[in-house]
């Protein structure tokens, strides 16, 4: 074999281009191995039924701070750059833990450990909130709170994708129970931080955090009993670390990093445009939804399409939906860009999941969504600082930051285009 040749795969779990016709059984363009497993379990204890209870609860503190974390620093004396910090500090740190992470899940018996651990790390973590004041106290929780929640992410991913794969079932459909959870608490934290005020808002941080914790007590087991020796894809992440493999993670990344840059700045801005928290969190909760929707119909409307085609298309389409929320459109445009995240995020994200599964094996399964996870944060690092320092100055023109940051993303990817691949 060439030097820096990638060793080729006998077949690929989630190819990047159309199903083979020879594959006999296929799902959300993968090949299937065996059948589903799950026949002679109880409908409500199967494994997909338990995963997607956790991933209910994984995101309900985000969806949370999505929407008031900003506000709430805010009340307690941070200036918008420091909030930046804030948010930068634990993706900064995640550059060095999320790959090595992934490494140990990838070890270990199965990823199951890695991931409860991390729930019940995440749950301690907030209680700091009750005895901290100041920029540097809410930076030092905030960051413990936030580095294990992180770090079981990918593993998560990578855990679900490739058990949804061996059993048959979909990993798009069951994602999207995290975004269904994300849904169910803003409008219920809404509603309570709206009658309560901002006091509420730790004791609800922490409480989504205790929930989450409990709810990984019933993770199943990821991995099939044995080895499979036959599993297709690079066994090691070198054999892929190549310029048409790196391209497309990270154009993408930089797109992750924009909608990251909403979770921290969004409700602030909107608030400033005299736009109600009501209102705010209703507007988030229309992302989600059209997010939700995307995960449910991913597999059905784009059976057969080329990840990275699906990849660019998100990238394409975030940079015009910043270049218009540049704009500080009033509400009937914002409901509409809101609406578009189920293309801008949700379609890419799992393009750039299906993407990773169809080039690296089993083995090096969270290692490998870790890396992507590093790549993101990498990106999330610069956009967060970058957006705080031009809000300062342009208000909601600091999205133009966002739509230019998209755009070197899609040129990343539609760079990998012109390279040879194996």
């Amino acid at each position: 074999m060439a030097a820096g040749a990638v060793r080729p795969a006998p077949r690929r779990y989630m190819p990047d281009g159309p199903v083979p016709p020879s594959c006999p059984r296929h799902d959300q363009g993968r090949c299937m191995t065996d059948h589903p497993t799950g026949a002679s379990e109880p409908a409500i204890l199967t494994p997909e039924t338990r995963t997607a209870l956790f991933y209910s609860t994984l995101f309900m503190g985000s969806a949370l701070s999505a929407v008031y974390a900003g506000v709430w620093m805010a009340g307690r004396g941070l200036t918008p750059d420091q909030i930046g910090v804030v948010n930068a500090v634990p993706l900064f740190l995640m550059l060095v833990l999320n790959w090595l992470v992934g490494r140990v899940a990838d070890k270990a018996s199965d990823w199951r450990g890695v991931i409860v651990w991390s729930a019940w790390l995440a749950a301690l973590a907030p209680l700091g909130f009750f005895a901290v004041e100041g920029f540097w106290g809410i930076l030092l929780v905030w960051t413990l709170a936030g580095l294990p929640h992180m770090a079981s992410i990918p593993v998560l991913d990578a855990a679900a994708m490739r058990m949804t794969a061996r059993r048959g079932s979909a990993f798009g459909a069951l994602r999207a129970w995290g975004t269904i959870g994300y849904l169910v608490a803003l409008a219920g934290a809404g509603w309570l931080m709206e009658r309560l005020g901002q006091g509420a808002y730790v004791p609800l941080l922490a409480g989504f955090a205790a929930l989450k914790a409990v709810a990984a007590m019933g993770l199943p087991r990821f991995r099939a009993p044995g080895t499979n020796p036959d599993a297709p894809g690079a066994r090691h992440l070198r054999e892929v670390l190549k310029p048409w493999f790196l391209l497309p993670l990270l154009g993408w990344a930089a797109v992750f990093a924009t909608h990251l840059v909403i979770n921290a700045f969004q409700g602030l801005l909107w608030q400033a445009q005299g736009i109600g928290l009501g209102t705010v969190g209703l507007l988030i909760a229309v992302g989600a939804a059209s997010e939700t929707a995307m995960f449910f119909v991913y597999r059905r409307l784009f059976r057969g399409v080329r990840a990275r085609t699906l990849m660019l298309a998100s990238a394409v389409l975030s940079a015009i939906r910043w270049a218009l929320m540049a704009q500080a459109p009033g509400l009937p445009v914002l409901w509409f860009l809101q609406a578009l995240h189920g293309l801008t995020y949700g379609m890419g994200f799992l393009a750039g999941v299906q993407f990773i599964a169809n080039w690296t094996s089993e083995d090096i399964a969270a290692e490998a969504q870790g890396f992507f996870v590093v790549l993101q944060q990498g990106m999330s690092v610069a956009a967060m600082a970058g957006f705080g320092l031009l809000m300062q100055h342009w208000g909601p023109g600091a999205h133009w930051g966002s739509a230019a940051f998209a755009a070197l993303g899609a040129a990343a990817i539609w760079a990998s285009w012109r390279l040879q691949e194996p």
